[in-house]
C-alpha cells in the first residue's frame, strides 16, 4: 500500500487486518501510556452521518482566522495519509509520522489487545497536536460515536451533523439506533450543537442531552448572509453549524475575519471543480448524500446530465445511492478502485439492472484511470465513495504513485 521507504507507516496500514474494533479500553490505555491529552489542550468532537468533514473545515477555517492553531483529525484520508493530522499551518510530515509511529510501535509491541489502525492514527495525532502546541483540536469520529476512539476526549463543545442511515452493521437498522450511537459523543455539561434531523432522531438527542444535563442547541436555519467556499445549500447548514459551535466554544473574532473564513474555506472531495469545471469529483456515497449532490448538481448546471463515474464500498447502500444519482445521469461509467472493500463492477451492473430507473448508456471499466480517459461529450462526475474520489484526484493532479490505498 505504501512504499518500502516508510517502514512504520507500512506497520500501520498492516494493522488494518485487526478491522474496526469498537471500543475504548485500548485507547484510553494507549493515551495514559503517552500521557494525553496534554495539558490545556481543548477539544471539538463532531459525530454524524454526512456533512462531518465539511463541518470540520468551516470550524477550523475559522479557527484559523482567529490566530489559533489549531489541530484537525478527519478520516480517510484521500490521496495521502498525512491529510488525516493536520493544523492550521501544515500537515503533519512523513518524518514525523515515521517517528511518531515508531514510539508507538515500540509502546504495544506485547500488548495481548493489538490496537486498531484508527487507534492508532488517533493517538499518533493527539501526540503531534501535543508537541506542536495545538491549544484546540477538532475531532471528527471515524464510526459511530459512543464506542469510538475519539470519545476517550471530554470536550468543550460536540457537534452532531445529519444522521442517516448508514453503517447499519455496526450501529443499528433504525435511525432511532444510529442516533444513539453518535449521541455517544454527548457528555455531562457540556453542550451540543446539532441541525436539521429526522423526528426520531432529535428525539434520541433530546433524550440524551437531557440524562447528561448538557445543553441541546438546535440550529433551525442555514447561513444563508455570507458567502461560503462550498457549494450546495447542504454546505449552508454545515456551516450554521460550524459557526455556532465556535461561538458556543467561546472563540471570537471581527464580523471581516469571520465571513472571510467562511468565504476561503476548501475541502477536496466535496464537489470539487477540475479541469475547468469539465470534472467534478464528489464521495457521496449513501442516498443522503447524493441526494443532496443532485441538488448541487441542479442548481449550477441546469438542465445538465452528467456522464457519471461511479464505484462504491461492497458494504454501501448502492441501489439508494444509484436511484438518487438517477435524475442527472446521461451515462453510467461503473468502475472500481484500489482497495477489497470495492464492489466488483459486474456487481454494480447487477444492482443497476435490479432499479426501476432510466435506459441510460452504460460502460464498464476495469479501473479508473480507463473510466476517466473514456470519451465524453458531457460533464463528468466522479462519485460513489470517497476512496474512488481519492484516487481520482491523485491520476487527475499526476500524483497517481503518491496514492495511499486504505480500507479505513
Amino acid at each position: 500500500m505504501v512504499t518500502s521507504s516508510h517502514p512504520e507507516l507500512d506497520w500501520l496500514y498492516q494493522t488494518q487486518m485487526y478491522g474496526i474494533k469498537l471500543g475504548l479500553d485500548n485507547v484510553h490505555k494507549l493515551l495514559a501510556e503517552l500521557e494525553l491529552p496534554g495539558p490545556g489542550m481543548k477539544f471539538i468532537h463532531i459525530a454524524g452521518t454526512n456533512g462531518k468533514g465539511s463541518t470540520c473545515a468551516f470550524m477550523h477555517s475559522m479557527l484559523k482566522s482567529a490566530g489559533i492553531n489549531a489541530g484537525l483529525f478527519t478520516s480517510p484520508h484521500l490521496v495521502r495519509f498525512n491529510e488525516r493530522i493536520r493544523d492550521a499551518e501544515r500537515e503533519i510530515t512523513d518524518e514525523e509520522i515515521e517517528a511518531g509511529l515508531a514510539k508507538l510501535r515500540g509502546i504495544v509491541a506485547d500488548w495481548s489487545a493489538h490496537p486498531t489502525f484508527f487507534e492508532l492514527t488517533f493517538a499518533l495525532a493527539l501526540d503531534w497536536f501535543r508537541k506542536r502546541g495545538s491549544p484546540w483540536v477538532i475531532l471528527e469520529t471515524g464510526l459511530g460515536g459512543r464506542l469510538d476512539a475519539t470519545n476517550a476526549i471530554t470536550p468543550e463543545v460536540s457537534v452532531i451533523t445529519r444522521i442517516g442511515l448508514d453503517h447499519r452493521e455496526q450501529l443499528g437498522d433504525t435511525l432511532a439506533k444510529i442516533a444513539g450511537e453518535k449521541a455517544g459523543i454527548i457528555k455531562a455539561g457540556v453542550p451540543v450543537v446539532t441541525g436539521a434531523q429526522a423526528p426520531e432522531v432529535l428525539a434520541v438527542l433530546q433524550q440524551v442531552a437531557r440524562a447528561k444535563k448538557a445543553e441541546l442547541i438546535l440550529v433551525d436555519r442555514p447561513l444563508t448572509d455570507v458567502q461560503i467556499g462550498l457549494d450546495g445549500r447542504h454546505q449552508s447548514w454545515n456551516a450554521a453549524l460550524a459557526l455556532e459551535a465556535v461561538r458556543e466554544a467561546d472563540v471570537r473574532m471581527p464580523a471581516i475575519l469571520l465571513e472571510s473564513a467562511l468565504k476561503e474555506v476548501q475541502w477536496r472531495g466535496r464537489f470539487q471543480r477540475m479541469r475547468g469545471d469539465r470534472i467534478i469529483l464528489d464521495g457521496a456515497h449513501n442516498p443522503e448524500a447524493a441526494a443532496a449532490l443532485v441538488k448541487t448538481w441542479q442548481a449550477i448546471f441546469p438542465g445538465e446530465t452528467a456522464e457519471i463515474i461511479f464505484a462504491a464500498a461492497r458494504d454501501k447502500d448502492v441501489a439508494g445511492v444509484l436511484e438518487a444519482l438517477n435524475p442527472i445521469v446521461g451515462v453510467w461509467h461503473f468502475t472500481t478502485f484500489r482497495s477489497p472493500r470495492a464492489m466488483p463492477v459486474a456487481q454494480l451492473r447487477e444492482i443497476l439492472d435490479g432499479c426501476d430507473l432510466q435506459d441510460v448508456p452504460i460502460t464498464e471499466h476495469e479501473d479508473l484511470s480507463l473510466a476517466l480517459q473514456a470519451v465524453s461529450s458531457q460533464r463528468q462526475l466522479v462519485t460513489g465513495s470517497l476512496y474512488l474520489v481519492g484516487e481520482a484526484l491523485a491520476l487527475l493532479e499526476g500524483e497517481a504513485s503518491a496514492f495511499q490505498a486504505s480500507l479505513q
